[in-house]
Protein backbone atom coordinates (compact mmCIF):
# COMPACT_ATOMS: atom_id res chain seq x y z
CA UNK A 1 0.00 0.00 0.00
CA UNK A 2 2.44 2.57 0.97
CA UNK A 3 4.10 1.37 -2.70
CA UNK A 4 0.77 2.52 -4.33
CA UNK A 5 1.17 5.60 -2.65
CA UNK A 6 4.21 6.56 -3.08
CA UNK A 7 3.96 5.97 -6.98
CA UNK A 8 0.26 7.80 -7.08
CA UNK A 9 2.10 10.73 -5.21
CA UNK A 10 5.46 10.66 -7.69
CA UNK A 11 2.76 10.61 -11.03
CA UNK A 12 0.75 13.57 -9.60
CA UNK A 13 3.60 15.60 -8.91
CA UNK A 14 4.89 14.49 -12.25
CA UNK A 15 1.81 15.56 -13.68
CA UNK A 16 1.64 19.11 -11.49
CA UNK A 17 5.07 19.66 -13.21
CA UNK A 18 4.12 19.42 -16.67
CA UNK A 19 1.03 21.17 -16.31
CA UNK A 20 0.92 24.58 -17.64
CA UNK A 21 0.69 28.03 -15.13
CA UNK A 22 -3.08 28.56 -15.12
CA UNK A 23 -3.86 32.43 -13.99
CA UNK A 24 -6.34 33.01 -10.97
CA UNK A 25 -9.58 33.41 -12.80
CA UNK A 26 -11.03 36.61 -11.19
CA UNK A 27 -14.32 36.61 -9.39
CA UNK A 28 -16.03 39.37 -10.95
CA UNK A 29 -19.30 40.97 -9.07
CA UNK A 30 -22.81 41.15 -10.13
CA UNK A 31 -23.25 44.26 -12.34
CA UNK A 32 -24.99 45.74 -15.30
CA UNK A 33 -28.04 43.71 -17.00
CA UNK A 34 -28.65 40.00 -18.67
CA UNK A 35 -30.86 38.93 -20.96
CA UNK A 36 -31.20 35.13 -21.96
CA UNK A 37 -32.50 34.20 -25.13
CA UNK A 38 -33.23 30.49 -25.81
CA UNK A 39 -33.91 29.45 -29.45
CA UNK A 40 -36.13 28.60 -30.90
CA UNK A 41 -38.34 30.34 -29.26
CA UNK A 42 -36.63 33.60 -28.29
CA UNK A 43 -35.14 36.00 -31.72
CA UNK A 44 -31.27 35.73 -30.78
CA UNK A 45 -30.41 36.58 -34.13
CA UNK A 46 -32.59 39.90 -34.03
CA UNK A 47 -30.73 40.62 -30.25
CA UNK A 48 -27.77 40.60 -32.17
CA UNK A 49 -28.41 42.17 -34.79
CA UNK A 50 -29.85 44.88 -32.47
CA UNK A 51 -26.76 44.87 -30.27
CA UNK A 52 -24.23 45.54 -33.66
CA UNK A 53 -27.01 48.25 -34.76
CA UNK A 54 -26.56 50.27 -31.75
CA UNK A 55 -22.66 49.59 -31.70
CA UNK A 56 -20.60 53.08 -31.57
CA UNK A 57 -17.53 52.54 -31.27
CA UNK A 58 -15.97 48.38 -31.73
CA UNK A 59 -17.30 45.01 -32.24
CA UNK A 60 -15.17 42.36 -31.81
CA UNK A 61 -16.41 38.53 -33.14
CA UNK A 62 -14.88 34.78 -31.97
CA UNK A 63 -17.34 32.64 -33.97
CA UNK A 64 -17.20 29.07 -34.09
CA UNK A 65 -19.73 29.21 -37.37
CA UNK A 66 -21.13 32.16 -38.67
CA UNK A 67 -23.00 31.39 -42.14
CA UNK A 68 -26.07 33.84 -41.03
CA UNK A 69 -26.62 36.52 -43.98
CA UNK A 70 -28.22 38.43 -41.63
CA UNK A 71 -25.41 38.96 -38.97
CA UNK A 72 -22.77 39.34 -41.87
CA UNK A 73 -25.12 42.09 -43.40
CA UNK A 74 -25.47 43.49 -39.69
CA UNK A 75 -21.45 43.60 -39.86
CA UNK A 76 -21.03 44.90 -42.67
CA UNK A 77 -23.22 47.95 -42.06
CA UNK A 78 -21.69 48.77 -39.18
CA UNK A 79 -17.79 48.57 -40.35
CA UNK A 80 -19.80 50.73 -43.67
CA UNK A 81 -20.65 53.64 -40.67
CA UNK A 82 -17.37 53.45 -39.04
CA UNK A 83 -17.55 51.03 -36.42
CA UNK A 84 -14.28 49.21 -36.27
CA UNK A 85 -15.69 45.50 -36.61
CA UNK A 86 -12.93 42.52 -36.20
CA UNK A 87 -13.24 38.71 -36.28
CA UNK A 88 -11.71 35.83 -35.38
CA UNK A 89 -13.11 32.44 -36.54
CA UNK A 90 -12.23 28.41 -36.64
CA UNK A 91 -10.50 27.86 -39.84
CA UNK A 92 -11.95 24.03 -39.87
CA UNK A 93 -15.05 25.43 -39.55
CA UNK A 94 -14.15 28.11 -42.33
CA UNK A 95 -12.98 25.60 -44.81
CA UNK A 96 -15.46 22.50 -43.91
CA UNK A 97 -18.70 24.06 -43.86
CA UNK A 98 -20.86 25.77 -46.90
CA UNK A 99 -21.80 29.29 -46.85
CA UNK A 100 -19.66 30.74 -44.79
CA UNK A 101 -19.63 34.46 -44.91
CA UNK A 102 -16.36 35.22 -43.97
CA UNK A 103 -15.37 35.80 -47.47
CA UNK A 104 -17.75 38.78 -47.73
CA UNK A 105 -16.57 40.22 -44.53
CA UNK A 106 -13.09 40.04 -45.67
CA UNK A 107 -14.18 41.72 -49.17
CA UNK A 108 -15.96 44.48 -47.00
CA UNK A 109 -13.33 45.41 -45.74
CA UNK A 110 -13.64 44.07 -42.08
CA UNK A 111 -10.15 42.22 -40.70
CA UNK A 112 -11.25 38.20 -40.03
CA UNK A 113 -8.70 36.06 -38.68
CA UNK A 114 -9.01 32.02 -38.46
CA UNK A 115 -7.66 30.47 -35.78
CA UNK A 116 -5.49 27.46 -36.30
CA UNK A 117 -3.91 26.53 -32.76
CA UNK A 118 -7.06 24.78 -31.61
CA UNK A 119 -8.85 21.81 -32.83
CA UNK A 120 -11.79 24.15 -32.54
CA UNK A 121 -11.96 27.25 -31.73
CA UNK A 122 -15.67 26.93 -30.37
CA UNK A 123 -16.09 30.43 -28.98
CA UNK A 124 -19.75 32.28 -29.76
CA UNK A 125 -18.69 35.81 -28.24
CA UNK A 126 -19.63 39.18 -29.39
CA UNK A 127 -18.41 42.49 -27.61
CA UNK A 128 -20.16 45.78 -28.43
CA UNK A 129 -18.03 48.68 -27.31
CA UNK A 130 -15.75 47.14 -24.39
CA UNK A 131 -14.28 50.24 -23.25
CA UNK A 132 -17.12 52.38 -22.60
CA UNK A 133 -19.93 52.68 -19.92
CA UNK A 134 -22.39 51.01 -22.38
CA UNK A 135 -19.79 47.29 -23.05
CA UNK A 136 -21.94 44.90 -23.95
CA UNK A 137 -20.91 41.03 -24.25
CA UNK A 138 -22.52 38.33 -26.29
CA UNK A 139 -21.92 34.79 -25.17
CA UNK A 140 -23.45 31.25 -25.05
CA UNK A 141 -24.47 28.11 -27.34
CA UNK A 142 -25.44 30.25 -30.20
CA UNK A 143 -23.37 29.57 -33.54
CA UNK A 144 -24.12 32.45 -35.93
CA UNK A 145 -26.15 30.88 -38.38
CA UNK A 146 -29.41 30.25 -39.69
CA UNK A 147 -29.81 26.70 -37.82
CA UNK A 148 -29.00 28.27 -34.39
CA UNK A 149 -32.16 30.17 -34.86
CA UNK A 150 -34.69 28.09 -36.56
CA UNK A 151 -33.63 24.50 -35.85
CA UNK A 152 -31.64 24.46 -32.95
CA UNK A 153 -32.31 24.78 -29.01
CA UNK A 154 -29.45 27.21 -28.11
CA UNK A 155 -28.90 29.98 -25.51
CA UNK A 156 -27.52 33.73 -26.02
CA UNK A 157 -26.56 35.84 -23.29
CA UNK A 158 -26.35 39.55 -23.53
CA UNK A 159 -24.58 41.37 -20.36
CA UNK A 160 -24.90 45.23 -20.74
CA UNK A 161 -22.77 47.62 -18.08
CA UNK A 162 -20.39 45.02 -16.70
CA UNK A 163 -16.65 46.73 -17.66
CA UNK A 164 -14.81 44.12 -15.46
CA UNK A 165 -16.30 40.81 -17.51
CA UNK A 166 -15.98 43.31 -20.76
CA UNK A 167 -12.24 43.75 -20.04
CA UNK A 168 -11.88 40.06 -19.48
CA UNK A 169 -13.26 38.78 -22.63
CA UNK A 170 -11.29 41.27 -24.35
CA UNK A 171 -8.02 40.27 -22.99
CA UNK A 172 -9.34 36.49 -24.05
CA UNK A 173 -10.01 37.96 -27.59
CA UNK A 174 -6.38 39.73 -28.48
CA UNK A 175 -4.73 36.37 -26.98
CA UNK A 176 -6.73 34.39 -29.47
CA UNK A 177 -6.32 37.09 -32.87
CA UNK A 178 -2.24 37.09 -31.46
CA UNK A 179 -2.06 33.85 -32.49
CA UNK A 180 -4.96 33.77 -35.74
CA UNK A 181 -3.76 33.71 -39.34
CA UNK A 182 -5.07 36.94 -41.07
CA UNK A 183 -7.88 35.68 -43.92
CA UNK A 184 -6.70 36.77 -47.37
CA UNK A 185 -10.07 37.71 -48.78
CA UNK A 186 -11.18 35.62 -52.10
Amino acid sequence: MKQYRRITLGLLLICLAESPARETVPVLPAAGTIEAYFTPWDDAQGALVSAIEQARQQVLVQSYVLTSRTIAASLIRAHRRGIDVRVLADQRQYIDVDGSQLDDLARAGIPVWLETRYRSAHNKVMLIDVRSSHAVVITGSYNYSWGAQHMNAENLLVIRGHAALAGRYESNWMRHQSDAALLESR
